[in-house]
């Protein structure tokens, strides 16, 4: 490689930390001069990478956003984390293509030593018997509705016929927020036809473009959202479907990970890399033993008993973690 080109590189690696540079601070970690350092970002800016100056006492570059994907460089555990969850979502029908398409562009350009890591993983997707086959929808529908939920922006869509619509039943909602329930996405709105709040199937919605004009969120019924999806949800009873100790979470996975390893839980996206999570269990400490397994920070919201049950476990576990004491005997 030419002592240019890694340059460049170390470069666009130091710019894809989230934060400004001054040209000063990128000439010290590279070992060149400011001068230099205007050079490459103007060859950066040639190949499309979207760098902007930073205004100031000092100046400097962040790089943004742009129109189109440039070339990305990710470190080792990046790039691994990324291969694995490319194919554990290759497991899931809604983005099963796109996936593995993904997959493979990124095992042509990795290591062998990461890749061989990564072949080392193999993950089979266990379909539900036939009577609980369920639709995906289209992982272009899921962006749409994420977009306008996050702009506010109002929405209209043909809804595809099932037992209470029509084929010509077109909506127009203030769409709230997106969840997933036993393997299916819902969109939880206010419908402005029936000045009604519903939940529909994400499966049967085709929108249509343009969106509408944005709206002041309304206050969801129950307070909540899982409130508001467990009462839509009853058994053929009319009981709601609760565990006796039922919690709420935070995690900082997307939705659409934590989804399929919580089948009778609510996921509801809060970002790309966040959701709220619903679930419950027998008891606290199991539903707090639950949630660990996601390998991901938490943040409980409720209810105190499930901040009480990580604390007992937390202590257990140290416990568990420390050294045995070297007797053979029991401590």
């Amino acid at each position: 490689m030419h002592k240019t080109s890694a340059r460049l590189l170390a470069l666009l690696s130091l710019l894809q930390t989230p934060r400004d540079w001054s040209g000063d601070d990128l000439a010290e970690r590279l070992g060149i001069t400011p001068r230099t350092v205007r050079r490459d970002i103007d060859r950066l800016r040639g190949l499309d990478y979207p760098i902007t100056t930073v205004r100031g006492p000092a100046g400097g570059y962040r790089l943004e956003a742009g129109t189109h994907l440039p070339p990305m460089l990710f470190d080792d555990e990046q790039a691994v984390a990324l291969a694995v969850a490319l194919r554990t979502a290759a497991a899931d029908a809604a983005v099963a293509e796109g996936a593995s398409r993904a997959l493979a562009t990124l095992g042509q350009v990795m290591p062998p030593r990461l890749r061989h890591r990564i072949d080392l993983l193999r993950v089979t997707a266990v379909r539900p018997p036939a009577a609980e086959e369920t639709e995906q929808p289209d992982a272009r529908v899921l962006l749409d509705l994420s977009r306008a939920i996050r702009a506010r922006e109002e929405l209209r869509f043909d809804y595809a016929p099932g037992p209470d619509t029509r084929a010509d039943d077109v909506r127009r909602v203030q769409p709230h927020h997106l969840v997933t329930r036993q393997h299916r996405w819902y969109l939880v709105a206010w419908d402005l036809h029936r000045e009604d709040w519903r939940t529909f199937r994400a499966d049967r919605i085709r929108p249509r473009t343009p969106t509408g004009p944005r709206f002041a969120p309304r206050e969801l019924p129950g307070g909540s959202v899982s409130a508001f999806v467990t009462s839509r949800f009853r058994g053929n009873d009319g009981t709601t479907t609760d565990w006796p100790c039922r919690g709420e979470v935070i995690l900082d996975l997307p939705a659409a990970d934590v989804a399929p390893f919580a089948p009778d839980g609510i996921a509801v996206e809060l970002g790309p890399h966040r959701c709220r999570l619903i679930l419950g269990s027998w008891s606290w400490t199991g539903l707090a033993a639950a949630l660990g397994r996601f390998d991901a920070e938490i943040e409980v919201v409720g209810p105190p008993p499930l901040a009480a049950a990580f604390g007992d476990l937390a202590v257990r576990y140290a416990r568990a973690a420390r050294p045995p004491s070297g007797d053979g005997g029991p401590r």
